[in-house]
């Protein structure tokens, strides 16, 4: 499922802060979260690209709660292919769309082992030749293991962007090309997931804490803005 406003949302998309605005608001944020860390973890590249694409539609506690146990064994792509899809599947049952997920792990690994020598491509091109692996998947991967300051949208960029008047779009890829321009350099690396981390824990789609939220009086939320930007992203 991607995330795509109505034709009713869509028209109800706010003013776009200025880049002055933007500025302050990854100010911030900065001064909120410090340098933020991934919620998923592993202990390699390969690890957490799986982990990644375990993680479409799924918390990031269930990944990491499945997939401890299952990289005290596996680190590799061979040691994946070895385990197997009916090996792998045990390890991974608690997690949504389980059997569709092993089918790509599989299929990625023997990929990256035919096609990349067993490591995981730093490229976005070369990243999405990868089974299960989109846009998305892909940025994450670029910006968490080769510190690429690309913008990954997920739902809770996709609202926060909406609601803030950050980057506000239709869908992601209009909020994706709206990062892109509107960040300032200095905060691109981490810029994704601060905003990400305040959508998590403060901009929650049902009962966003205003009251908590160190954007006040930038955020646009709450005036023009009145959708819920709550869809979900693969």
């Amino acid at each position: 499922m991607s995330a795509r406003l109505s034709r009713a949302d869509a028209s109800a998309l706010p003013e776009r802060l200025s880049p002055a605005e933007a500025a302050e608001l990854f100010r911030r944020l900065r001064e909120k979260m410090g340098i933020p860390k991934p919620e998923l973890h592993a202990p390699n590249p390969f690890c957490f690209l799986v982990s990644v694409v375990l993680s479409a539609q799924a918390t990031d506690k269930s990944v990491n709660l499945a997939t401890a146990p299952l990289y005290e064994q596996i680190s590799t792509p061979e040691r994946m292919l070895a385990l197997g899809e009916a090996g792998l599947i045990p390890y991974i049952r608690s997690i949504g769309l389980y059997n569709a997920k092993a089918r790509h792990i599989m299929e990625l690994s023997r990929q990256l082992i035919e096609n990349f020598g067993g490591e995981v491509p730093s490229t976005r091109e070369e990243l999405m030749t990868l089974s299960g692996v989109g846009r998305k998947t892909a940025n994450v991967v670029l910006n968490v293991i080769f510190h690429k300051p690309v913008m990954p949208v997920d739902t809770h960029v996709f609202r926060v962007c909406n609601r803030t008047g950050l980057a506000p779009g239709k869908d992601v890829g209009e909020v994706e090309d709206g990062l892109e321009r509107m960040v300032p350099a200095e905060y691109a690396l981490h810029a994704h997931h601060w905003l990400l981390l305040h959508g998590r824990y403060v901009c929650t789609a049902r009962k966003p804490r205003c009251g908590e939220c160190v954007l006040t009086g930038l955020c646009r939320w709450g005036s023009s803005c009145q959708c819920g930007f709550d869809s979900r992203i693969d």
